[in-house]
């Protein structure tokens, strides 16, 4: 079993209250299990919500205590963003779960690469980087 980024799945999950189905996603993993996170939610952010964006760091910065995660109307989701990633984790561990194929570039999801701003910076989702921690294989999707 693999763990996806629900949006990927085609999940209305993201900020936007969209989706971003991805059929090659789906199809290059056939016969086995997918199981849909988002941390997000997961962390009781609701959908649709403001885009958020991670403000001094990356996710393990985050995770660290020295970066925030803020919505665009000014509000601190840091730690809905860390219960999230806290719940993917538990969650992924419960199912037996080593595989974890992310959403490219979220604040989130994000693995290798993240938006900070308009800009698109090296650097970990808060998911992304708490999964690592604790040994899980992550990778971003490709769209």
């Amino acid at each position: 079993m693999r763990a996806i980024s629900a949006c990927l799945l085609g999940v209305a999950c993201r900020y936007d209250g969209g989706h971003l189905l991805s059929d090659a996603v789906r199809d290059a993993f056939p016969g086995e299990g997918l199981c849909p996170i988002c941390p997000e939610q997961m962390g009781g952010l609701p959908t649709p919500r403001p885009p958020a964006e991670l403000v001094g760091g990356d996710g393990h910065a985050v995770l660290d205590g020295r970066a925030r995660v803020i919505a665009a109307d000014g509000t601190d989701v840091t730690r809905a963003f860390v219960r999230g990633a806290e719940e993917v984790v538990a969650l992924c561990a419960r199912l037996g779960i080593q595989e974890v194929l992310l959403k490219a570039r979220s604040p989130s999801c994000g693995c290798g690469q993240i938006h900070c701003g308009a800009e698109l910076v090296p650097g970990d989702g808060v998911a992304a980087a708490l999964l690592r921690r604790r040994g899980f294989r992550v990778q971003a999707s490709s769209d």
